[in-house]
């Protein structure tokens, strides 16, 4: 009997200890993954935000329409386009506008980071040609590629401090979607199966660029006031920089010119 009591004084005994530990450990604060705060991303105060605008010109003899691109060897695409392509890397218009050049701050903003826009960049591929041809983007960003036409195509760009890739894209296939994640200016892109498609990409940490009109027309909205050293790019002319200063809710001019070579 005595034997019986002493196990059963056991028994409890266990299970009083059992009963602690759990209340212990489910007292004991969980562990915490350590938390990374979130970026300090710059704002623009909207009332001091400037401007800049300005204008790209083609001085010289205006260049001859671009040559004629042969898409015979892919009918569908020759139907898709809708009329004649012509390339399109130097487009000057009849008073010298120049389109399709890419305009970005080059510096000036050294020391501030800014959110990523949510909204993707689109790059279509419609008529056997890209939609647009000069395009920028921001680090981070999305590139959303689509395909629009009966076609298979194969998007490359030929990156060389972001990584390179290429993907094949079929009729009807869903939009790719990719990200640069660092500046790179620019990134020529083709396609691996129409030789005649070009496009270039500008990759910028900043939202501050643009891409000239028809018009030669370009404006950078929203920036901070300061003194920014404005960059210009054109595929066949090169590249030219300005230095501009904005003061608070003021709008800058900054006019480019290039010389037919």
């Amino acid at each position: 009997m005595v034997a019986m009591r002493t196990h059963t004084l056991l028994a409890l005994s266990l299970v009083l200890v059992m009963v602690g530990g759990c209340t212990r450990k489910a007292q004991e604060p969980a562990s915490t993954a350590k938390v990374v705060p979130a970026p300090n991303y710059f704002k623009v105060d909207p009332a001091t935000a400037a401007s800049v605008t300005g204008t790209i010109h083609f001085t010289g003899k205006r260049p001859a329409a671009g040559a004629a691109i042969d898409m015979s060897n892919e009918p569908a695409c020759v139907e898709a386009y809708h009329g004649k392509a012509h390339d399109e890397s130097l487009m000057v218009g009849s008073k010298g506008q120049l389109a399709n050049a890419f305009v970005y701050v080059k510096s000036g903003l050294e020391g501030k980071a800014f959110a990523v826009p949510s909204a993707p960049i689109v790059i279509d591929q419609s008529g056997c040609w890209f939609h647009p041809r000069v395009m920028g983007i921001q680090v981070g960003q999305v590139l959303q590629v689509v395909n629009s036409d009966p076609v298979t195509h194969n998007i490359h760009p030929m990156a060389e401090v972001n990584r390179e890739w290429n993907h094949s894209q079929g009729a009807g296939d869903p939009p790719l979607a990719r990200k640069f994640v660092k500046p790179e200016i620019m990134i020529p892109v083709k396609c691996n199966i129409h030789s005649w498609m070009h496009a270039w990409i500008g990759v910028v940490d900043s939202p501050y660029f643009a891409v000239s009109d028809e018009d030669g027309s370009f404006t950078i909205s929203n920036l901070p006031p300061g003194t920014y050293t404005l960059a210009v790019w054109q595929e066949k002319l090169g590249t030219q920089e300005q230095t501009v200063t904005v003061g608070a809710q003021a709008k800058a001019t900054a006019n480019f010119t290039f010389k037919g070579r």
